[in-house]
């Protein structure tokens, strides 16, 4: 089955799809770009402006997973809708999260 984590030599990585200005805050399932790439999808109320909507991001994460914001980083998608984000998390324990939003959207 496909994840939006790729585990890596420096621990497990999350791929995202933001939607910024959104009506609300919530992780709403999982999105199958058209290469077949899976992210999890994030929507949050706050605009792409000087990182209010990636401080949001982090904020929805750590409270989707039961995770303090510090156990996020983003490492790569700062300016794009597309992010990589560093979880600081047990993979088995982080894919039984996903596995509650396993409707690709």
């Amino acid at each position: 089955m496909t994840t939006p984590f790729r585990q890596t030599r420096d621990g497990v990585w999350l791929a995202v799809r933001v939607t910024p200005k959104s009506s609300r805050n919530a992780v709403t399932g999982l999105h199958t770009a058209a290469d077949g790439a899976v992210s999890l999808a994030v929507k949050v109320s706050a605009p792409p402006d000087k990182g209010k909507a990636n401080r949001a991001v982090i904020a929805v994460l750590a409270a989707a997973f039961n995770l303090p914001k510090s156990a996020f980083a983003i490492v790569s998608g700062e300016a794009d809708r597309n992010k990589v984000v560093s979880v600081a998390g047990n993979l088995a324990e982080l894919e039984a999260v996903i596995a509650t939003y396993r409707n690709p959207t």
